[in-house]
């Protein structure tokens, strides 16, 4: 409750701050923007059916989830920030193969700038590829009907340029608006759906069945222990002491349990997503050794196979892994504590400092990723256990809402301490 009050008051304040003011109100209108594209379908699909195909596939509803809602619509966008983020992943993994990659990524704005353009041109081809997929998954469902070359061709133009404008709202978002852009737009049709999907459920429960009250209860309860566990670990804060002998006082370095905050969740879940979207846009194929072979694959990645968690598990815990590492650079760490004349008390300055904060961010980070990977797969399996079709999307929903909720309470208390200092100093 004071947590709530606090964020409250900040958001109060923040709005007092013209330039705090004008980031939120320049964020909500790129909001508005993407809930208007999510809601221009395609011409030629189904929607009634669509709609209901959603209902009745959880992976489907789950790449609904991070596309930011625009897939269920079956809009110009409905690809989202997939291709994006698939992108990004592949070069991420491609920093570790090539070396001028891996350098590239040390050179800071000009580095950030350069794997920005090759992620963006990296997009275009899997957003072609994943038009084509869920064209062909759409048409074996009867959803989509047999169209003409040209009418494909249009239909796969308009969802690649969708997916393109839905990057462009993301980079406006960082660069003037608060927050990170992907996270802020998943979060967006995330909180539009809730309202909707909350009462569609309450509508359809029949709660004087024993079972469809125990169902609601345990819902409500891993909701809890969710939300309360991603407030906990992302608070959570572990601190290096540091002295400098010059001035004669010791100071901390902190590091975060979860360095990484929501993007492993979501680059893990693209990735994994992939085997059984290939494996359903294959499916129907003429050569009957290769359906099988794609319903097989599509059945071993279904969301509460034992595979897929598993996969989901330790793709999350090695992103988690690779994003802390680019976050948080031990060498440059050490290196401006040598210059600033700081030190971690006992460790020599240099190359020791720096092999002592390799060794405490491994082990932090390791907690944290293992947490991230916890909520990742639990409510899948406490799905599997009792059959409750929602738990999977409420837990990486509730994961995804508070994490971008806390990053923007931080975000704007930043700014708001940064204006009245300024004050002060003027």
């Amino acid at each position: 409750m004071n947590y709530l009050s606090r964020s409250l008051s900040l958001y109060a304040e923040g709005l007092k701050t013209p330039l705090l003011r004008k980031k939120i109100i320049f964020t909500f209108v790129i909001l508005i923007v993407f809930r208007l594209i999510a809601h221009i379908p395609v011409p030629g699909v189904n929607l009634a059916l669509l709609k209901s195909f959603f209902a009745q596939n959880q992976f489907l509803s789950l790449l609904d989830i991070f596309s930011g809602g625009t897939l269920a619509n079956f809009s110009i966008a409905a690809l989202g920030l997939n291709p994006y983020i698939n992108a990004s992943i592949m070069l991420q993994l491609l920093g570790f193969i090539i070396p001028e990659l891996k350098e590239l990524q040390k050179e800071g704005e000009y580095g950030r700038a350069k794997i920005n353009q090759y992620t963006r041109i990296i997009t275009i081809p899997l957003a072609i590829f994943q038009s084509l997929a869920m064209y062909g998954i759409l048409n074996s469902q009867n959803i989509i009907g047999q169209q003409s070359l040209l009418v494909i061709v249009a239909l796969v133009a308009s969802m690649v340029t969708g997916t393109m404008i839905m990057i462009f709202l993301g980079e406006l978002i960082n660069e003037f608006g608060i927050g990170n852009g992907i996270s802020v737009i998943i979060f967006a049709g995330i909180i539009s759906r809730l309202p909707i999907s909350a009462i569609q459920s309450l509508s359809i429960s029949d709660f004087s069945n024993p079972q469809t009250l125990f169902n609601l209860i345990l819902f409500l309860a891993l909701a809890i222990v969710i939300v309360l566990s991603v407030v906990m670990i992302e608070e959570a804060v572990f601190r290096i002491p540091v002295s400098y002998a010059k001035r004669a006082q010791t100071t901390y370095l902190p590091i975060k349990v979860n360095v990484a905050g929501v993007m492993p969740i979501i680059f893990a879940v693209s990735l994994v997503s992939l085997p059984a979207l290939l494996g359903q846009a294959l499916s129907k194929s003429s050569n009957v050794a290769l359906a099988n072979f794609s319903r097989q694959l599509s059945l071993a990645f279904s969301n509460t196979s034992i595979l897929y968690l598993l996969s989901y598990f330790v793709l999350v815990i090695a992103f988690t892994f690779v994003y802390s590492s680019v976050v948080f650079k031990p060498k440059d760490v050490a290196e401006e504590l040598r210059k600033s004349g700081g030190f971690i008390p006992g460790i020599r300055p240099g190359q020791a400092t720096e092999k002592r904060l390799e060794y405490f961010l491994y082990r932090v980070v390791f907690i944290g990723a293992v947490f991230l990977g916890l909520i990742a797969v639990v409510p899948s399996l406490v799905q599997k256990i009792t059959g409750v079709t929602s738990l999977t999307i409420g837990g990486t929903s509730v994961l995804i809402v508070v994490s971008v909720i806390l990053e923007l309470n931080r975000k704007i208390e930043n700014v708001v301490q940064m204006y009245h200092y300024d004050k002060l100093t003027y």
